[in-house]
C-alpha cells in the first residue's frame, strides 16, 4: 500500500459515503446495543460531523500491571545485584541509549521511538494508577470507578467523529479502570469489540441481539433478516415499544449487515508474513496454561493498526498483566519481553510503511513501575516514585531520553516528568484543548487539571 499524507488520508475521509465507514461502528459497549449507542451519540452530536481538520489519532498500549524500567528501559548495570536484577544492557542504534539486552528488536528499532525516565506519582495501587494516567486526576473513594473522564472519553467530547459511523475511541478487548467517560455520560463511553483478538481461531466480533433469536449468523441471509426484522417489528408494536425500524436501529441492522464491517474485523485476511511479524501464533490458547503468563497481543495490536487506519481516533489496546511480584526474570525472559519486543516494534514498522507513523501517536506505558530491590520472591513490586514510559509517531522524534532517575532507579534525577504532562502531550497531538471546562453537577472541572506537553520529545 503506498504511503499517504495526512492530506491525502484528511481528502480521503471527505470523500467517503457512509455506509464505506462502517468498519469500526460494529463495535458494541457493555450493556447496550448498537442502535442504543448510534442514537444517545447522536443526540450528544446533532450535526453528525466531525472534525475533519485534524484527522491525528493515538493508540495507547497499556501495560496493566506495571512493567518493570529497571528490566526494560531504563537498567542499572552499575547497581548492586539486588537492584541491577538478572538482565544485561545492550547498546542501540542510537548512541549513548541502553536498553535491557531482553529488547534486541527496540534497540534496532531506537531511531523510531523514545523513552521518558523520570516518570512520577504518589499511589501504588493499581486502579488508583489507572484513574491517574488516563485522566490525569486522583482517583474518588472507589478507584475502580471513574469520577473524571479518560482521555478518550474527552477526545470523544471534543472532536467527535470523523464520520457518523465511526467511533471516535475504542477499547480492545473490553473496559479497562480509569478508561470511563464519567460524567461526559453514555455517548462518549468507550467501543469495545468485547471478542479478543488474542483467542484461538478466526477474530468474529459477538453477536449483537437486536431482537429475540436474532444473531449476527442470522442476518446474514437477507431473506432472514427481512422475516427477522418483520417479526421484530410486530413485536415491539405488540409490547408498545418504540418503532424497531427507527433510523438508529435501521442503521443498525445496515452496520450487522455490512460486508464490509465484517471483513474488516476478519483478522485472517491480513498477510500470514505480517501476523508473524507481530508474533501471532495460530496455537496460541489463551485459556491455556502459559509457563510464563504472558498473553500473546500480536492481533490485539493489529486490529488496533486496522481502526486507526479506517479513522477511529483514539484506540487502547488492553496488554496486561505485568504484574510480576514473583519469579519475575523467568516470566519477563520466557514471555514478556520477547512478544512485548516483537508486537511493538511490529507496529511502528506496519504504521511507518503505511504511511500513518505520522499522524499516529503511540504511548505505551502502564500504572506505575517496579521497585528497585528484587524482592524474596525474585521479583519486583509496585513502584510510583519513579517509573519510564514510551512513545513514538506523531510528533515524537525518535532516539530520545526525556529525564533521568537516580543510580538505584527510585526517584527521578533530573527533568521529572508527571502522567499530566504525558496526557498533555497526546492532547497536543489531538488539537485537545486541556483548558475547557466540562460541568460536573453544576461545577466547572477542566479537562486536565495540570501539565504541559513534553516538548523536549518533539
Amino acid at each position: 500500500m503506498p504511503a499517504r499524507t495526512c492530506q491525502d488520508f484528511r481528502r480521503t475521509l471527505a470523500q467517503q459515503d457512509r455506509r464505506s465507514f462502517v468498519k469500526a461502528g460494529i463495535l458494541g459497549a457493555a450493556g447496550l446495543s448498537l442502535g442504543d449507542l448510534l442514537n444517545v451519540q447522536a443526540k450528544a452530536n446533532p450535526s453528525g460531523k466531525g472534525s475533519l481538520s485534524n484527522v491525528n489519532n493515538v493508540i495507547i498500549l497499556w501495560m496493566r500491571g506495571g512493567p518493570s524500567h529497571h528490566d526494560m528501559w531504563d537498567p542499572k548495570p552499575d547497581a548492586p545485584a539486588e537492584v541491577r536484577g538478572e538482565f544485561g544492557v545492550m547498546n542501540t542504534n542510537v548512541p549513548g541509549i541502553r536498553l535491557s539486552d531482553m529488547m534486541p528488536l527496540s534497540a534496532k528499532m531506537m531511531h523510531k521511538w523514545s523513552i521518558i525516565r523520570s516518570l512520577h506519582h504518589h499511589d501504588a495501587g493499581h486502579s488508583a494508577g489507572d484513574q491517574i494516567c488516563f485522566t490525569g486526576y486522583n482517583p474518588g473513594p472507589d478507584p475502580s470507578e471513574n469520577i473524571y473522564p479518560s482521555m478518550g472519553s474527552v477526545v470523544s467530547k471534543q472532536l467527535g467523529h470523523l464520520n457518523p459511523s465511526m467511533p471516535p475511541y475504542v477499547m480492545i478487548p473490553k473496559l479497562l479502570p480509569g478508561a470511563n467517560s464519567a460524567y461526559l455520560g453514555v455517548s462518549h463511553k468507550p467501543f469495545e469489540t468485547q471478542a479478543d483478538p488474542a483467542t484461538v481461531g478466526p477474530f468474529r466480533l459477538p453477536n449483537f441481539q437486536l431482537a429475540s433469536g436474532v444473531t449476527m449468523e442470522q442476518v446474514g441471509d437477507r431473506k432472514t433478516l427481512l422475516r427477522d426484522f418483520d417479526r421484530m417489528r410486530r413485536d415491539t408494536d405488540r409490547t408498545g415499544q418504540i418503532d424497531a425500524a427507527d433510523k438508529f436501529q435501521a442503521k443498525a441492522w445496515e452496520i450487522l449487515t455490512s460486508d464490509t464491517a465484517r471483513d474488516a474485523f476478519d483478522l485472517d485476511k491480513e498477510p500470514m508474513k505480517l501476523r508473524e511479524r507481530y508474533g501471532f501464533r495460530p496455537s496460541y490458547d489463551p485459556k491455556a496454561s502459559d509457563r510464563c503468563g504472558a498473553p500473546n497481543w500480536a492481533q490485539r495490536m493489529i486490529l488496533a493498526r486496522r481502526l486507526v487506519e479506517a479513522g477511529v481516533r483514539l484506540v487502547t489496546v488492553d496488554c496486561r498483566w505485568w504484574d510480576t511480584h514473583v519469579k519475575a526474570f523467568e516470566s519477563l525472559r520466557d514471555g514478556f519481553l520477547p512478544r512485548w519486543d516483537q508486537a511493538f516494534t511490529a507496529l511502528i514498522d506496519d504504521l511507518d510503511s503505511r504511511g500513518l507513523l505520522d499522524t499516529t501517536l503511540i504511548l505505551a506505558w502502564g500504572e506505575f513501575g517496579r521497585t528497585p530491590k528484587v524482592n524474596n520472591n525474585a521479583g519486583r513490586d509496585h513502584y510510583p516514585n519513579v517509573f519510564s514510559g514510551v512513545m513514538a509517531g506523531g510528533p515524537i522524534k525518535g532516539g530520545r531520553v526525556v529525564g533521568e532517575s537516580d543510580s538505584n532507579g527510585a526517584f527521578p534525577k533530573n527533568n521529572p516528568k508527571t502522567p499530566q504532562d504525558v496526557i498533555a502531550t497526546v492532547y497536543k497531538h489531538l488539537g485537545i484543548d486541556p483548558e475547557v471546562n466540562y460541568m460536573n453537577n453544576g461545577r466547572p472541572i477542566p479537562v486536565l487539571p495540570s501539565g504541559r506537553p513534553i516538548e523536549e520529545l518533539m
